[in-house]
Parts: structure tokens; sequence; C-alpha cells
């Protein structure tokens, strides 16, 4: 798929004036990490609800561009019903308790064009508890995995993503645009910044052929807020 050869606002060096590592300042209080226990079961229920045929796992967004697993196959895919916002309230990973951070998860609504893998056959509980451990936040989770049908070339299948919960802790909902690119030229936690996972997911959605309108507009706004930032610096 070719794509406008325009180019992108928020560059690799905008991100460079923005990016930091802070400490990790663990788990919220109330809000524990989840348990091996809490792993093994939440793997074990969904390999019960586990749609027939290979394992499938839907990239939307730092999956494409981190995906930290084997995968035999790689296929375009539309979820139909979900799109792509920054919805999810981040005290760690990129942001901190005094500079809370978003992360982006799939909401209602909508459509989302990602990236489906398929998975080894081997293990396949191991794989889900990998995954589990690196997409759920909390015991309270906002990051939920579910079984979702994709639309793909080659046909339809079945495969697992991480969605978002109403009633997960650290759901934010619908934020104005304006409040989403604040927070991300400015938040940042022990993965590093808001910024650069902005700017990673815009990049590599491009190089698959992948435009997110709404993520398109939010890069540029996130451009303009770092300049914004910088501009006391300069004078």
């Amino acid at each position: 798929m070719s794509l406008p050869r325009s180019a992108m606002e928020l560059t690799a060096e905008l991100v460079a004036l923005v990016e930091r590592t802070e400490p990790d300042p663990g788990p919220t209080p109330g809000l524990p990490d989840p348990t091996a226990a809490d792993l093994d079961a939440t793997a074990s229920a969904l390999l019960a609800t586990r749609p027939a045929g290979p394992l499938w796992l839907f990239a939307y967004g730092s999956l494409i561009w981190k995906p930290e697993l084997t995968h035999l196959e790689t296929r375009q895919a539309l979820a139909h019903g979900w799109h792509r916002r920054f919805c999810m309230r981040l005290t760690r990973w990129r942001g901190t308790r005094d500079v809370p951070g978003l992360m982006m998860a799939l909401d209602r609504g909508g459509s989302c064009a990602g990236l489906a893998y398929r998975l080894p056959d081997a293990d396949p509980h191991g794989q889900l508890v990998r995954l589990l451990i690196r997409e759920t936040d909390s015991r309270q989770p906002t990051n939920v995995p579910r079984w979702m049908r994709l639309t793909t070339p080659d046909g339809p299948l079945h495969a697992l993503a991480f969605v978002a919960s109403p009633r997960g802790s650290n759901y934010a909902g619908r934020l104005p645009h304006s409040v989403v690119a604040r927070t991300l030229a400015r938040a940042a936690g022990h993965w590093g910044s808001g910024a650069q996972y902005l700017y990673n997911t815009v990049t590599q959605l491009e190089a698959h052929g992948i435009r997110d309108r709404n993520l398109w507009a939010l890069q540029a706004r996130v451009a303009e807020e770092i300049r914004g930032l910088m501009l006391p610096l300069a004078a």
C-alpha cells in the first residue's frame, strides 16, 4: 500500500530533546502486579476458550516495533469495532506519579489496521504467560486479553488482542487531543518517553503501509508541543 509522501513532523531529533529515563517507582499502592498464579490462571482461561486453528496475535502498537516474541508468519489485518486510543494512564513505564503518562490501547468503535502474527504451535500456555507479563498493568488490569475476529487479505482469522477495559484501574477514557499531546510531550518513565512511544509506533505503521489518521494528526501536535517546550530554553 502506498502512502502520501508527506513527512512526519515528529522527528527523531525532536524526540531526543525530551527523551529521558526515570527511576521505576514500582506498582501503585493498592494495585499490585499480578502474581505468577494470576498469570497462569488467566493463560489457562484463555486457552480454554481459544478458537480452533493456529495461535495468532494482533499487533497494533508497540508489538509491531518491539514484538519480543518468535512468530512464523505476518499478515496485514483489520480489527472491526476497535480503534487505537491513548486511554491508559501510566504512573510507571512511560510516566511517573508526578508526571503521569499515557499508553495506547484498543478502545471500542471504528476499526484498526495492524499486523497479525502467527505464533509457534509449541507451548501456547508459556507464550500467553509471557505476553501477559508484558501487557498486564496490575491485578485490576486496564489492558486485558480477548479473542477477536480479524479480516486479512488471506481470509478471516481469530487472534488474541489486548484491549482497554473501562473498568480497569488505569482507564482514562476519551481525552481531548490537546491533553494527549501535552502528556506525550512531557511524560517519561523507566521505559522511556511517551514521545518515543508515539514516534516508534507511527514510523513502523508507515513502514508497513498503514496510516492511522488520528495518530498522524497526534504526532504533529506532539511535535508542536515539544517545539514549544524548547522555546524558553532558546530565549
